[in-house]
């Protein structure tokens, strides 16, 4: 399999940014994937390297949660954990998800515990202990990993040394900066979509577990 780059870091650190960037050098960039979650749930390694070999690059969930098969299934990739201050996180992440409960967010955070705002304590625990984790499975291989705070000065140079590409003549991109749940709530057309999502995510949450897949 040809080698990845996988961005690890949680939501609200700057993945989305760091999406972008990549874009910018030139990779194909996959972002959220939420159907991509029953295969990994099932352990389907094969349709996991369907959605997966299309791509050069891939963020955001779940692929952030899966980093050890991820390095496994695609020897030599690289991986760029983002990091932000816990509290600063718990804030974002709380006012994103907003009351939009999710299979994906079950998954990562513990069934009956998707909406982070609802449980501060075990957010920030599992937010701390994943980059903990992530770090301590590189501590022998720091070539194969990059921990990068979003807020340094000097992002381009990092990434690209990492990489090993040239670095662009340009302003580092940044997207979503402030994003928020807010916009569901601004008119009847977009609170009717949000109804819909509620749905079908409670639809599928409800067949994994039915399936005993958590």
């Amino acid at each position: 399999m040809n080698p990845k780059i996988f961005c690890v870091g949680f939501e609200k650190t700057g993945t989305s940014s760091l999406g972008l960037a990549l874009e910018k050098l030139g990779f194909k960039v996959k972002g959220n994937t939420p159907r991509a979650l029953l295969p990994i749930l099932k352990n389907d390694d094969q349709k996991i390297r369907r959605i997966i070999d299309p791509y050069d690059a891939l963020q955001d969930k779940p692929w952030f949660m899966i980093f050890e098969k991820l390095d496994a299934l695609y020897p030599g990739s690289k991986f760029i954990l983002t990091v932000r201050n816990e509290e600063s996180w718990f804030k974002s992440a709380s006012r994103h998800f907003s009351e939009l409960r999710t299979a994906q967010h079950e998954w990562i955070y513990g069934r009956g515990k998707g909406l982070p705002k609802e449980d501060k304590e075990n957010a920030i625990r599992v937010f701390t202990e994943h980059n903990e984790r992530v770090i301590r499975y590189f501590s022998e291989r720091p070539e194969d990993l990059l921990v990068l705070d979003m807020k340094e000065e000097n992002k381009w140079e990092k990434i690209c040394n990492f990489l090993n590409v040239e670095q662009p003549d340009m302003s580092f991109p940044h997207k979503m900066k402030g994003s928020s749940g807010k916009s569901y709530h601004s008119s009847p057309k977009m609170k009717l979509k949000l109804y819909r999502r509620k749905v079908r995510n409670t639809l599928l949450i409800n067949y994994i577990d039915a399936l005993g897949y958590w």
